[in-house]
């Protein structure tokens, strides 16, 4: 684990290669791993791989999600705050197992914020994107994950980089 962290960067530029479905199922099968407060699951994810829908998911922001357009696969993470609380804990907590489990299957990934971002001066992210994937209430989208075979290297964080003051002994 340790080691994927390491080396783990945020992606944004992705080749046009399609990902195997073994690979996709392998990323649904950790996402559904992920650990959440009382054993609660308040998520649901949209494994988005049609291009067309892919495109019109990377304008959902003003700025900072175009980079979607060249993902194969768009994660769209949700959470439904009836069942629990810390939905958006346990859904970012699993966003991130999902970015790891990317990591360890040779795909590259970055977080999409929506939640609390907008599309444009009339409408936020999260109801442009409930309108494209149909999403009900009481779902909320927080982020969207690209994934891809990665088109760029980005070396790890080197140990000395680290602010270690942050953390206090």
């Amino acid at each position: 684990m340790l080691e994927l962290m390491r080396k783990r960067r945020s992606i944004r530029k992705f080749k046009k290669d399609r990902i195997a479905q073994t690979t996709i199922d392998d990323l649904k099968e950790a996402v559904l791993r992920s650990p959440s407060s009382r054993g609660n699951r308040p998520w649901k994810f949209f494994f988005v791989q049609d291009a067309e829908v892919i495109m019109r998911l990377s304008r959902c922001k003003e700025s900072g999600s175009a980079f979607l357009k060249d993902a194969s696969l768009a994660v769209v993470v949700c959470g439904d705050e009836t069942v629990s609380d810390v939905w958006i804990e346990d859904c970012s907590i699993a966003a991130i197992i999902v970015h790891l489990a990317a990591e360890s299957l040779g795909l590259g990934s970055c977080w999409i914020q929506v939640r609390n971002r907008r599309h444009n001066a009339e409408s936020t992210s999260e109801d442009y994107v409930r309108n494209i994937l149909g999403v009900g209430s009481p779902l909320k989208v927080l982020a969207i994950i690209a994934i891809g075979l990665p088109d760029e290297v980005k070396a790890g964080h080197p140990y000395e980089s680290l602010d270690h003051g942050k953390v206090i002994a």
